[in-house]
């Protein structure tokens, strides 16, 4: 029996063909392939590996292709520009981010500077004018001196 629509699996009138053999009696056309089948399902047996669960695969030309949906041109045109409008919008929002993450960057780097600068002001600084004082001075003591440049303060 051949089924080539749905609709044919729906009726209830549909009969296998059949055929007459030599000695005058109706035989089914199928009954002999699904015999086949069934006894060579039957003689393949256990895999030689092991994984029972695996079935036969069948050839990939005899998969059933379908064209998937076919849409009209206008719906297709609207697709298109739905699609551009999101894709616009999601780089808004990643350069939006990234603008963000720019200005936070740059903020922090005002506020460093800005903290060095008021760390310096806020210095008490000694100027050795006298060399000799360093020279006798203790080792822990020479570790704590710090070199700065002193033309600001001479300015002042």
């Amino acid at each position: 029996m051949n089924i080539l629509r749905y609709e044919d699996l729906l009726q209830d009138n549909v009969e296998p063909d059949k055929s007459i053999d030599a000695d005058g009696e109706e035989s089914d056309k199928d009954s002999f392939e699904d015999d086949k089948k069934v006894n060579v399902d039957m003689v393949k047996g256990r895999r030689k590996s092991g994984k029972f669960w695996k079935d036969d695969r069948k050839k990939a030309s005899l998969n059933v292709k379908t064209r998937g949906l076919q849409l009209s041109l206008e719906k297709k045109r609207k697709l298109r520009e739905q699609l551009k409008r999101v894709k616009e919008m999601s780089r808004q929002v990643v350069q939006l981010r990234k603008q963000e993450k720019e200005d936070k960057r740059m903020r922090r780097e005002e506020n460093l500077k800005k903290r060095e600068e008021n760390q310096k002001r806020s210095e008490v600084v000694q100027v050795i004018k006298n060399s000799a004082k360093i020279k006798r001075m203790r080792r822990k003591q020479l570790r704590r001196i710090e070199k700065r440049d002193t033309s600001a303060l001479q300015k002042k």
